[in-house]
């Protein structure tokens, strides 16, 4: 468990992820950080928009009455990349990495991210889904991405604020939910439980 402010935390943040961290930080909203294990498993049938909602909350209500989390409220996310209703985990290797690229370059997917809040003995959830449009790509584009490492333990492979952003034709949507971390869904949650996230007039 680290702390991500030296101000006192207002949530638990259940994800080891330093972009959700990272995405937080940026609504002013003080946290410290305590991940469980959930299994990432997709159920028969599932369809992604309940995979994804089950697994945040999941992750929340692991956390929850747990002491790393202080008895703060617990927030918990996850996302996915869909292509014509086939999730895209997170890529095994390397050639799992390059099968992704290759499946995704010159076409548009989806990406569906959903936020979960565990406090006083209740869960609330929210999603968001964002399409995402990539260029054509060529081997030499797939190659280097594939051996900057980037890929590595992404959601489909690959990660909208570094190299990949120059694959990214067009973008409909929530940016910070292919990220990791719907923020506008996110301080909707905050806002319901009283948790107020810094707005621009308070800067």
């Amino acid at each position: 468990m680290t702390e991500h402010s030296a101000t006192a935390p207002l949530i638990c943040l259940a994800s080891a992820s330093p972009r959700r961290r990272e995405l937080l930080h940026q609504l002013g909203i003080a946290h410290c950080v305590a991940a469980g294990d959930v299994d990432e498993s997709e159920r028969p049938g599932e369809a992604p928009r309940d995979y994804v909602l089950r697994l945040a909350r999941a992750k929340a209500e692991a956390m929850a009455g747990d002491p790393a989390a202080r008895g703060l409220p617990v927030l918990g996310a996850d996302t996915a990349v869909v292509l014509d209703g086939v999730i895209l985990g997170k890529p095994a290797d390397a050639a799992d990495s390059r099968r992704m690229l290759s499946l995704l370059a010159g076409r548009e997917h989806q990406v569906l991210s959903a936020v979960a809040l565990a406090y006083r003995n209740r869960c609330e959830a929210r999603w968001s889904v964002s399409k995402v449009r990539f260029a054509p790509l060529s081997e030499a584009d797939m190659d280097r991405y594939v051996a900057s490492g980037e890929a590595s333990g992404k959601a489909g492979g690959y990660a909208i604020q570094g190299l990949a952003a120059a694959f990214i034709e067009h973008l409909a949507g929530s940016y910070s939910g292919v990220m990791g971390l719907p923020l506008y869904e996110t301080s909707l949650l905050l806002a319901d439980a009283g948790i107020a996230a810094k707005s621009a007039r308070q800067l």
